[in-house]
């Protein structure tokens, strides 16, 4: 697997892809690709702060009293956002001036029960259905890249399913890999599959976060596929290839 922070290769992405444009006389991605670049930041912000917001309102609720392990992972996993946030700031300030980001490898392995505790939190209780098996659950994934991929589709989930609907996380290892499944009751429309097609993202944020999942999936070689469930439903499967196991 590739060890290259994901925000590289989105980078070199955008750079590729204006680069092409222009030598073709084709379409050139709607605005430049600062702009771009500064709403690809905007939108990856969005989970760990919400994540953050949920792990605020947790310790809040005074209906529901926390032991003191709950406060301890809480406090753990607010540290973790933070941290993230903080990465995310210093690639988008190594980068307010050029398109090139300078050599930054994140090889940092954790099992993928460890993302997923951070991912599932901005789900409510009362709509979050999980199933990880425990060979999945023990599978070493890049951090930085499942939780930004996982983290987009939980929110797609939330922002596109129904209100009061299910939102599902399943995991399972495969013979040819990994395979994490995010999945909704709402409906496949056209708009989800161009976003899954798309070589490059439109211009604003729709579909954008299903594009960064798909290039930073990419990185490990994996992929982004969509199902539809019956009666109704909607499922993003993520595969990543390999995903060894902890020593």
């Amino acid at each position: 697997m590739c060890g290259g922070h994901g925000f590289e290769r989105l980078l070199r992405a955008f750079r590729r892809t204006d680069t092409s444009a222009a030598a073709s006389g084709g379409t050139m991605i709607p605005g430049d690709s600062s702009g771009l670049l500064v709403r690809t930041f905007c939108h990856e912000f969005r989970t760990p702060v919400n994540t953050l917001a949920a792990l605020t309102q947790a310790l809040a609720d005074e209906r529901r009293p926390l032991g003191s392990d709950e406060r301890r992972a809480i406090a753990a996993l607010a540290r973790d956002q933070a941290a993230h946030l903080q990465g995310l700031l210093g690639a988008a300030a190594a980068n307010t001036s050029s398109l090139t980001l300078v050599g930054h490898q994140d090889e940092r392995r954790v099992p993928l029960a460890a993302v997923l505790s951070a991912v599932t939190v901005v789900v409510p209780p009362d709509r979050r259905r999980v199933r990880v098996t425990r060979r999945a659950a023990v599978c070493q994934v890049s951090e930085r890249r499942t939780r930004q991929v996982l983290g987009n589709l939980v929110e797609n989930a939330l922002r596109h399913g129904p209100p009061a609907g299910q939102v599902g996380i399943y995991a399972a290892r495969r013979r040819s890999g990994l395979s994490v499944t995010v999945t909704d009751e709402g409906c496949v429309v056209d708009g989800l599959v161009e976003a899954l097609r798309r070589p490059a993202p439109a211009a604003g944020m729709s579909g954008l976060g299903l594009w960064i999942a798909r290039q930073l999936v990419a990185v490990d070689g994996g992929q982004v596929c969509l199902h539809r469930l019956r009666p109704q439903g909607v499922a993003l499967e993520v595969l990543l290839p390999g995903a060894p196991t902890a020593g």
